[in-house]
């Protein structure tokens, strides 16, 4: 089956969020029983579950879009690493608390503009789906936060490790804010937001807690991306060999 050019944008643009969702609350679960704290295990695990929630939606939405047949789990377990369209920036390892929170820091602040921004979409859907995520997001943003602040501005162990982690991120942030030719078409129809228009209030925010955190705001550098055409860094092959093993296995499972 074939489906339109402004089909397969909506499709593209549906499935890239959907993998975003789904790589970062994969990410964040394999914190659960290993956090600093009990009660953070359980945030961690809540902030995923959101995460999963959201990816649900969306996935389910493009296989609509796309008429083949495959439903949110086809979409989830069956694809390899080269057909995912999610950002680098969210399957790049958790490292030590500090890198994981500086890195949900820069994917929930900007998915929190995005889905603000997507509450206007003329897509039913999508505005829908943004109501509900924009609450879920501010949340993240905040918690996210308050962790970099507290350990940039804590211990100098803690901040050395924020330092490092704020180098190592930084450059995968900017893939962020690019926008595919579909993409554009979708905005310039009101469908979907404008990313690069979003850059401008997610620098103030980055901004504002990276001071208070004691910490730099780096210097312009070139920018690493690709996650969205499907050159992925080695990271999301050995994530999706483990998040998808059992559907692999027991493809016709039940739950």
């Amino acid at each position: 089956m074939t489906i339109s050019a402004a089909t397969s944008s909506l499709f593209n643009l549906a499935l890239g969020l959907a993998d975003d969702a789904l790589i970062l609350s994969h990410r964040l679960s394999e914190w659960s029983s290993k956090a600093p704290t009990l009660e953070e295990d359980i945030a961690l695990s809540n902030l995923a579950l959101d995460l999963i929630g959201q990816a649900r939606v969306l996935y389910t939405y493009a296989g609509h879009l796309e008429g083949e047949g495959r439903d949110e789990d086809r979409l989830a377990y069956f694809r390899g690493a080269a057909a995912f369209r999610n950002c680098l920036l969210v399957e790049q390892p958790n490292g030590d608390f500090a890198q994981t929170m500086l890195r949900h820091l820069f994917f929930a602040t900007f998915a929190h503009a995005y889905y603000e921004a997507l509450q206007a979409s003329s897509d039913a859907t999508l505005a829908g789906l943004a109501g509900k995520a924009v609450k879920e997001m501010a949340y993240h943003v905040r918690h996210a936060s308050e962790w970099v602040i507290r350990l940039g501005d804590g211990t100098d162990d803690s901040h050395q490790r924020c330092l490092g982690a704020l180098d190592y991120l930084w450059g995968y942030t900017g893939e962020l804010f690019e926008m595919s030719s579909g993409e554009a078409d979708l905005a310039a129809h009101g469908i979907a937001p404008d990313r690069a228009s979003l850059k401008a209030a997610w620098n103030e925010r980055i901004t504002a807690v990276l001071r208070e955190a004691t910490l730099p705001v780096p210097p312009p550098r070139a920018m690493q991306s690709g996650g969205r055409q499907g050159r992925h860094t080695e990271h999301l092959g050995h994530l999706l060999a483990i998040m998808q093993v059992l559907a692999r296995e027991l493809p016709d499972a039940k739950w």
